[in-house]
């Protein structure tokens, strides 16, 4: 049986990665630092971020700084998990190896739901004046927009619609279940009862 410390930490853990995957893509696509959504999200993560980047450059358009605290974060959260969940504790490599394997994991989770956010928002945000859903409609489309051009030059508009959102959301869950199992096979002899943080 799982710990409940497990079910405790575990979301509260998720939330707080997810606020520094959102920072990489908003800074990975230069979204409008103005919006007080990506303000929110920066005053969230920089306390951690703020005194490495007086030391670390960015790299092309990835903060390395926000990187660098994200691969902690995903290893040390990996850490307690394996703590919690494993009968034999894995070696630090190995569970270095299964934070990265998370890292990403989560990532395009994160890009999953903003891809799919934006559709419902284009939708739902025609014609609608409402600050607070323009605010997020806005963020979204600054997420998303890059990652579906490639894809919209792949795939035309078919009859009028636009189906290259949909080919990117398969892509990207299809890409995100196919991690879970390196991550498993990876912990298989140690008896592990690894949950959602993977």
């Amino acid at each position: 049986m799982r710990s409940q410390l497990t079910l405790f930490l575990n979301p509260l853990i998720g939330l707080y990665l997810l606020t520094f995957a959102l920072r990489l893509g908003m800074q990975w696509v230069r979204a409008d630092f103005r919006n007080p959504m990506v303000q929110f999200v920066l005053k969230i993560t920089n306390p951690l971020v703020g005194p490495l980047q007086r030391f670390m450059p960015a790299i092309y358009k990835v903060d390395s700084s926000s990187l660098l605290v994200y691969v902690l974060l995903c290893w040390g959260a990996m850490l307690v998990q394996l703590g919690l969940e494993c009968f034999l504790m894995p070696d630090l490599l190995t569970s270095f190896i299964i934070s990265l394997i998370y890292g990403l994991r989560l990532l395009l989770s994160t890009y999953t739901f903003v891809i799919f956010g934006y559709i419902i928002l284009s939708w739902v945000s025609q014609g609608n004046q409402n600050p607070t859903l323009m605010m997020v409609s806005q963020l979204l489309g600054s997420l998303a927009r890059p990652v579906l051009a490639p894809v919209q030059r792949i795939i035309p508009p078919i009859a009028g619609l636009d189906l290259s959102p949909i080919f990117l959301l398969i892509t990207l869950q299809g890409l995100a279940n196919m991690l879970v199992s390196p991550a498993f096979s990876l912990v298989a002899d140690m008896n592990c009862n690894l949950g959602p943080i993977i």
